[in-house]
């Protein structure tokens, strides 16, 4: 069997203490015909010495590596297309630079595409923490339409990060990450599946998610920020809206904008359960029949209506902090 090229594009910034077990990852990959693209998004500290060095390590592989410099640090979004811009795979993997991945990773998914025909594959992944991680099931489906569907109401994540996807998709359709939006960057993973014919899936994890890493691109919060998200959300529901028209998806569409603002919930900060209720008012008539909102989350959207801020607070110190911090730590 002829082995398609796999561009896996890494964009570092900010990761001199995490980026050599991402690229010692990458590099011990079991899979050979493999095309690293390293884009240098202006770091200021050591992360691309480290990264070089790392990659001496495996001569073999360091014709396999293409280094592309930004002059000064554009972000995320535009780290990913500098990538594609020069990808020349026939299928793309995004990897960010803190995060690490199984050895067998593209190998066994690189496999599947093959063998299914598939545009987009997709798996489970690990939520990584300093002690322990958390194992991330996600729904299987090969329609593109369902998926497109699962994304929305928030069953299937629409991360960047654990999909091989063809790099046609990217070049046929034009679609590119929002150069400047960084927050929700990822939505454009959506806008990709609504495109695909075959999507397969492998119910394993193999890429761990770091959330130890304080500089990481998603960590700092504030209005530009949020402004970021917003217009995301909004181009990703006119990208739907025109690609299937909205009776089709109304449901989902507004599943979709509770989901973008639920974290708001997520804390003991007032301002933002103020800015839950501002944003998106029309879609809390939805919240009762979204099949992926458990029966707590559920509560604490709608104390956010009824304006019983106390419990929202209570959840965050007894759930969120007092739980989920002792069991994932």
């Amino acid at each position: 069997m002829l082995e398609p090229l796999v561009s896996i594009i890494i964009p570092v910034y900010g990761v001199e203490y995490f980026v050599s077990k991402c690229i010692e990852s990458l590099m011990k990959q079991s899979y050979s015909n493999i095309e690293y693209i390293i884009v240098d998004d202006a770091s200021n500290d050591d992360s691309m010495k480290i990264t070089s060095d790392m990659i001496q390590q495996y001569p073999h592989r360091t014709n396999m590596v293409t280094f592309v410099h930004h002059e000064k640090n554009e972000g995320l979004p535009a780290a990913r297309n500098t990538g594609l811009n020069v990808a020349k795979g026939d299928y793309i993997f995004h990897c960010d630079s803190d995060d690490w991945v199984e050895p067998e990773m593209v190998e066994d998914m690189v496999r599947v595409a093959v063998e299914d025909k598939a545009d987009i594959v997709y798996t489970d992944w690990l939520l990584t923490f300093k002690k322990n991680e958390r194992y991330m099931v996600q729904p299987e489906s090969n329609s593109a339409k369902n998926c497109v569907r699962l994304m929305l109401n928030g069953s299937l994540r629409f991360n960047v990060w654990n999909k091989l996807i063809k790099r046609q998709l990217y070049q046929q359709f034009n679609i590119l990450f929002p150069s400047g939006y960084a927050m929700g960057e990822d939505m454009t993973i959506i806008k990709l599946f609504c495109h695909a014919n075959r999507i397969s899936y492998i119910p394993k994890a193999y890429y761990h998610y770091q959330q130890l890493n304080p500089n990481a691109y998603t960590k700092q919060v504030s209005e530009t920020k949020l402004a970021q998200v917003k217009f995301n959300a909004a181009k990703t529901i006119e990208y739907i809206e025109e690609k299937y028209g909205y009776e089709i998806f109304r449901n989902e569409l507004n599943y979709f904008k509770l989901n973008i603002k639920l974290p708001f919930l997520i804390g003991a900060d007032k301002k933002m359960y103020k800015l839950w209720r501002k944003w998106y008012p029309e879609s809390n008539a939805f919240i009762s029949g979204n099949p992926a909102f458990s029966r707590r989350i559920k509560i604490i959207q709608y104390a956010a209506i009824n304006n019983q801020d106390w419990l929202i607070k209570l959840h965050f110190y007894l759930v969120t902090r007092l739980v989920y911090g002792l069991i994932y730590k």
